[in-house]
C-alpha cells in the first residue's frame, strides 16, 4: 500500500508516530521462548538436538567440522567470494577505528583514574539460515568483533553452505549447526558442546529477538531487530528513479519493512511514486509512504520524530541536512550513496536500532564487544578526598565507609 501524508514543522512528530503505527508490533511469544530457554539450560545437548528436531533442524553433529567449512568455500561462486572479501576489509577497517586507546586522567587531588577498553572473551553472532540467509550478517558481526580484540568468536546458524562459506572466509573459531531460540539459549548458558559467550549479536525472528532479550541479564547483546525501515529525505535534484529502486530494495525485507519518501517538491513525490509502481518480485507489499513537507525543516523534523533505521539524503538542500541529524542507525549522503551499499561492502556496519530504538542505540560496532574498567591510583591524594568523601558517607549512613577512607590519612591516630 501507499500512504501519502502532508506536514509542517509543527505536525511532523505526530505524523512520524502514525507512520511508524503502519507497522505492527510483533506478538508476544515471550512464554514459548522462557520454555526453550529453560530447557536448553536444564537439558544441554540432548535437549537443545530435541528442539533442533522439533523446529526443522536434525541430527547433525551441532559442531561444523573444519572439512564442512572448508567444502562451503569450495563451492562458493567466485564473484560472492570476492565481494565477501570486500565487505570483510572495509567493515574490518571501520570497526577497529571505533576501537579506543587507555586514557590517564590526572585530577586535582593528585588521584590518577585510567580508562581501560577491555575486549570481551568469547562472542558469538547469530547467523538466520532461513528465508533469506545472510552471509552479510556473518561479515558484519564477526569482523566487527575481531576488530574489537574478541578472543574467540563463534557464529550459530541452522547451516545453509554460503552462510558457512562466510564462516569459513571469516575464519570463525567455532560454527555450530543450530537455530532459533534454542540456539540463543545455547550460546548463553553453554551445553556438553557449545561453549557459552559473553555477548550474542545478529539478527533474527522473534523468537531470537525474544530469547536475547530473556538471556540479557547473562550475555550482552547488541539489541533487538524489528522490521527493517528507510526514510529517504529528496529534494530539488534528486533522481526520482533512484530513490523508488532504494525504497523498493529495502522493503525487499519483508512486509512489514517500512519504507518513506519525503519531499518538498510534489513533481518530485509524484514521479517516484510513478517509479514506486514497478514490478518487482522480490519486493513486498508492505507499506510505502509519500510525505509532502512543507519545507526542508519540516522533512528534518519528521525523520528526527521517526529515528528511522536507515536515513538518505538526496538532492542538495536535504544533503546539507547531514551535519544535523541526530537520530538514524545510519546515515546516507548523496545521490550516488544507496542504502544497499551499507548493507554489504560500504564498510559501515548494516546492524542497526530499529523501530525507532536511534533515538537512543547505536549500530553494531567494536563497542559491543568492549567494556570499560576504570583503574585508580589515589596515593597521596588520600587525605584530600577523604575530606571530601567522609561527610558524604556518614550522611548516607555508612559509617565504615567513611572509617575506609579516614584510615588512609597518614595522620590518623588509628593507623
Amino acid at each position: 500500500m501507499t500512504e501519502r501524508l502532508r506536514i509542517t514543522v509543527a505536525d511532523a512528530a505526530a505524523a512520524a508516530a502514525r507512520v511508524r503505527a503502519l507497522v505492527p508490533a510483533g506478538g508476544s511469544v515471550a512464554g514459548a521462548v522462557a520454555e526453550i530457554v529453560a530447557a536448553v539450560r536444564d537439558g544441554g545437548d540432548a535437549a537443545l538436538l530435541g528442539l533442533e528436531r522439533r523446529f526443522g533442524g536434525g541430527d547433525a553433529p551441532l559442531r561444523v567440522p573444519e572439512e564442512g567449512l572448508r567444502a562451503a568455500v569450495d563451492g562458493l561462486d567466485p564473484a560472492v567470494r570476492a565481494g565477501l572479501e570486500v565487505a570483510r576489509a572495509n567493515v574490518g577497517r571501520v570497526a577497529a577505528a571505533g576501537v579506543r586507546d587507555d586514557v590517564d586522567v590526572e585530577l586535582p587531588e593528585g588521584q590518577r583514574v585510567r580508562l581501560r577498553e577491555i575486549p570481551v572473551r568469547r562472542a558469538a553472532v547469530y547467523a538466520p539460515g532461513g528465508r533469506a540467509p545472510y552471509p552479510s550478517s556473518v561479515v558484519m558481526g564477526v569482523e566487527t568483533a575481531r576488530a574489537a580484540g574478541v578472543g574467540a568468536i563463534a557464529v550459530a546458524t541452522p547451516g545453509p553452505p554460503i552462510i558457512l562459506a562466510a564462516c569459513a572466509l571469516c575464519e570463525v573459531d567455532e560454527v555450530y549447526r543450530m537455530g532459533g531460540a534454542q540456539a540463543i539459549a545455547a550460546l548463553a548458558h553453554g551445553t556438553e558442546t557449545v561453549v557459552p559467550v559473553d555477548v550474542i549479536v545478529g539478527p533474527g525472528n522473534l523468537y531470537v529477538q525474544e530469547a536475547k532479550r530473556q538471556v540479557s541479564d547473562r550475555v550482552g547483546i547488541d539489541g533487538f531487530a524489528g522490521p527493517s525501515d528507510l526514510v529517504v529525505i529528496a529534494t530539488d535534484g534528486a533522481d526520482p528513479r533512484l530513490v523508488a529502486v532504494d525504497l523498493l530494495a529495502q522493503a525487499e525485507h519483508g512486509n512489514d519493512s517500512l519504507v518513506v519518501a519525503v519531499s518538498d517538491d510534489e513533481a518530485l513525490l509524484a514521479a517516484i511514486e510513478r517509479e514506486l509502481g514497478a514490478e518487482h518480485p522480490t519486493v513486498a507489499a508492505g507499506p510505502k509512504v509519500l510525505v509532502a513537507a512543507d519545507g526542508p525543516e519540516a522533512a528534518l523534523a519528521f525523520a528526527e520524530a521517526l529515528a528511522p533505521e536507515h536515513l538518505q539524503l538526496a538532492g542538495v538542500a536535504a544533503e546539507q541536512l547531514a551535519p544535523r541529524v541526530t537520530r538514524a542507525g545510519c546515515l546516507f549522503v548523496g545521490a550516488e550513496t544507496g542504502t544497499a551499499f551499507g548493507d554489504y561492502v560500504a564498510g559501515s556496519n548494516h546492524t542497526l536500532p530499529t523501530d525507532g530504538a536511534a533515538r537512543f542505540a547505536s549500530g553494531l560496532s567494536a563497542g559491543h564487544f568492549r567494556r570499560r574498567m576504570a583503574e585508580v591510583r589515589v596515593g597521596p591524594a588520600a587525605a584530600a578526598l577523604a575530606a571530601a568523601g567522609v561527610p558524604i558517607a556518614e550522611a548516607e549512613g555508612f559509617a565504615v565507609h567513611a572509617e575506609s577512607m579516614r584510615a588512609r590519612i597518614r595522620d590518623n591516630p588509628r593507623r
